[in-house]
């Protein structure tokens, strides 16, 4: 493993790869939790910011000039976290925790798929050399 490829990239993908681990650990920690704590909001709340910034960042990854299948996780996050917020704040809690799930769920898949080879966490984790995508 190489923290050098993360390094060498530009701010919007160190932006983006720092949020998403963020958003990934919140989310495992609000899952975790006690419900409807104090704790569990705050960290929820991180998870909230954290996904957002990753969903915007991901705008400003582009692959050959393009965006590529996963932007549609992106689409996905800027439907269903406002949904998750206000169902909340309604006191629907069923449909809260049904979307926040699916957005961590997400976040695991957008992130499998990051690890194939010719991308650039394939690269950090495995230490091999490739172009940063």
């Amino acid at each position: 493993m190489t923290l050098v490829p993360i390094a060498a990239a530009p701010a919007a993908i160190q932006l983006h790869v720092a949020a998403a681990l963020i958003a990934l650990l919140a989310g495992v920690v609000t899952i975790a939790l006690r419900k409807g704590t104090a704790l569990h909001r705050r960290i929820g709340w991180a998870f909230v910011v954290a996904m957002g910034v990753t969903a915007l960042t991901s705008l400003f990854i582009m692959r050959d000039g393009h965006f590529s299948a996963i932007h549609l996780l992106t689409a996905l996050t800027v439907v269903a976290l406002p949904y998750g917020v206000l169902m909340r704040r309604r006191g629907n809690i069923r449909a809260h925790r049904s979307a926040m799930i699916s957005l961590l769920l997400g976040l695991v898949i957008a992130g499998a798929f990051t690890l194939m080879p010719g991308r650039l966490m394939h690269q950090i984790t495995l230490g091999q050399a490739s172009t940063p995508r």
